[in-house]
Formats: structure tokens, C-alpha cells, sequence
């Protein structure tokens, strides 16, 4: 039996979450926010910590500098039951940073990437890649430098009989190059709307879903609003957000894709993964940054039962 539930390659770095009244203005004026917190931030470190709170025995791996701000990273990791033994420390490169300013609505971000890009393939270890019985690769188009050997990981563990997954996030370049040609080796693709337009180039979201399951994945499609669309061949199904006292929505993306993949890894319909994806994703907008309202498998099932 493996000894991971679920490996996952990509991004981490803290968080500086400010709410409020975000809008800057400039012409050196200043305004006040109602709060700031640093908080855990990354794709792939939120998405670990969501599935480890739902109980996946989960590791890590990403590059974080050898600074207070990637031992922050590290520290909230551990706390937060993750494994990050295999993350690579850089000496002498600045861990990255976002500055997320957030409303309830929406949020913008702006990010220094530092060491964010830096993951290659040959630094993740081939053993714990097997070990694992999913890998997910997190931010696709910041993860530059892995993008080459990434095939070669996810056919390595297709061969110790893992599955795998994408979670594309935002191209800053918009480019949205390479990520189709690796769908043939992806078992569940995890793009917001915007995202699925963008790479396939289609504004119809549903046909966007469509050509993207033609490629041979699972498509799990995460809605602005709350919410999400799962797309199988023939099968097609939507779930709307679960209410919440919304404070936060960054990270719900993330949280997401842990809730999807848990259910998968217990053998679930694609409903019943989509309906735990999506009560994480709403469950977790209940406080500020993207971990401190991660539900537990008890909780989210819990808000599944009571939705309905």
C-alpha cells in the first residue's frame, strides 16, 4: 500500500491578505484597510492543507528560500499535518510573496515570485512519486521550469498505479501554452471558468468543458460565484455554492481540488466528488487567506447533507 494519499508539486509562499477598502489610489495617497494578515498562500500549499484536513495523508514538495518568509512557509505547513521533507531550500533566493487584496467578491493580486518557479523535476524524488496514490501539480504556468519534466513524473506515477491532476490557475503571461498536450496524461484537470475559456479559446464554458474532456481527462471547472461543473464524456454534472458567511474567497479554488480529489480517492461517483469539492471550496471563504476555514471530511459532509 502506498504510503502517501496525495503528493503535490507547485507553489508556496506567504499570503499578506488585506481587506476591506482594497481599491489603491495613487498619487501618493494613503488609505486604510480594515485588516492585514500574513497568512499560507500558494496554489499547491493551500490545496496540501485542505487535503490533509480532510484526513489524506499528504507531502509537499516546492522551493521556498532560506528566509523568514520560507520558514513561515515550512512552519504552516508542518502545523497544519503536511509533509515537507523533500522541499528544496535555495539559499540566497528570496522566497516569493503575494499581496492579495481582497473583497467579498473578488480579489486581486500581485506577487513577487522569488522562488515560486524555481521546482524542477529532477528535484523531486522518483521514489516518493510512487509512493504516492495521487500527484498534483499545482499553477501550471508559474511552474516553468517542471513543465518539461512533468509528463515524465505523472507517467511515473501512472506506473506505480497513482492517478494525477492540474490545477492550471492564471497564466500571467496569458500565453496559456503546453497544458493541452499534457491533458493525455492527466486524469482530473481543475481550471476556474475564465481559465477554460482562455486555454481552449472557446467562450462557451460548457463547450470549452467539452473540448477539454476530449483530451482524455476529467474536467472539474470552478465557478466565480461558488460552485462548479464536472464533465466526464456523456456525463455532465453542476452543483451551486453551499451558503457561507463569506470573508474570504481566497484559496476556495484550492480547497476545491483537495475536496474533489479526496472523494475520488475514495472511489466516488463524479457527483458525489463535485458536491465535497464544492462544499470545501464555500466552506472555506468563512475566514481570512486561503487555510483557516478549511473544513474537516466531517464538516463537509456535514454541509453536503444540509444543502441537500
Amino acid at each position: 500500500m502506498p504510503d502517501l494519499d496525495l503528493l503535490v508539486l507547485g507553489d508556496a509562499n506567504p499570503d499578506l491578505v488585506l481587506t476591506g477598502d482594497v481599491v489603491p489610489e495613487f498619487g501618493q495617497a494613503e488609505k486604510l484597510v480594515s485588516d492585514a494578515r500574513l497568512v499560507l498562500g500558494g496554489s499547491g500549499a493551500i490545496m496540501a492543507c485542505g487535503a490533509a484536513r480532510l484526513g489524506l495523508r499528504t507531502a509537499f514538495v516546492g522551493v521556498v528560500g532560506d528566509d523568514p518568509f520560507g520558514r513561515f512557509v515550512l512552519d504552516q505547513l508542518r502545523e497544519r499535518g503536511v509533509v515537507t521533507d523533500a522541499c528544496v531550500v535555495e539559499p540566497g533566493r528570496p522566497t516569493g510573496l503575494s499581496v492579495v487584496l481582497s473583497r467579498r467578491d473578488d480579489r486581486a493580486i500581485l506577487t513577487s515570485v522569488g522562488t515560486i518557479p524555481e521546482l524542477r523535476a529532477e528535484a523531486v524524488d522518483p521514489g516518493l512519486v510512487s509512493a504516492a496514490r495521487h500527484v498534483h501539480a499545482s499553477s501550471y504556468f508559474l511552474q516553468r521550469r517542471l513543465q518539461r519534466g512533468l509528463p515524465a513524473l505523472f507517467d511515473l506515477a501512472h506506473g506505480a498505479g497513482a492517478s494525477t491532476s492540474v490545477d492550471p490557475n492564471w497564466d500571467p503571461e496569458e500565453r496559456w501554452d503546453g497544458v493541452l498536450e499534457i491533458l493525455d496524461r492527466t486524469d482530473l484537470f481543475f481550471p476556474n471558468s475564465n481559465e477554460a475559456r482562455a486555454i481552449t479559446g472557446i467562450d462557451d464554458v460548457d463547450v470549452a468543458a467539452e473540448a477539454l474532456t476530449e483530451r482524455g481527462t476529467v474536467v472539474a471547472i470552478k465557478f466565480g460565484q461558488g460552485g462548479g461543473l464536472a464533465m466526464w464524456g456523456d456525463e455532465v454534472v453542476r452543483i451551486d455554492a453551499i451558503p457561507a458567511e463569506v470573508q474570504d474567497t481566497t484559496g476556495a479554488g484550492d480547497t476545491f481540488d483537495a475536496g474533489f480529489i479526496a472523494g475520488r480517492l475514495n472511489g466516488w461517483s463524479l457527483e458525489r466528488c463535485l458536491a465535497l469539492a464544492v462544499a470545501c471550496g464555500s466552506l472555506s471563504t468563512r475566514a481570512a487567506g486561503g487555510t483557516e476555514a478549511q473544513p474537516t471530511m466531517e464538516e463537509a459532509l456535514e454541509a453536503m447533507e444540509t444543502s441537500g
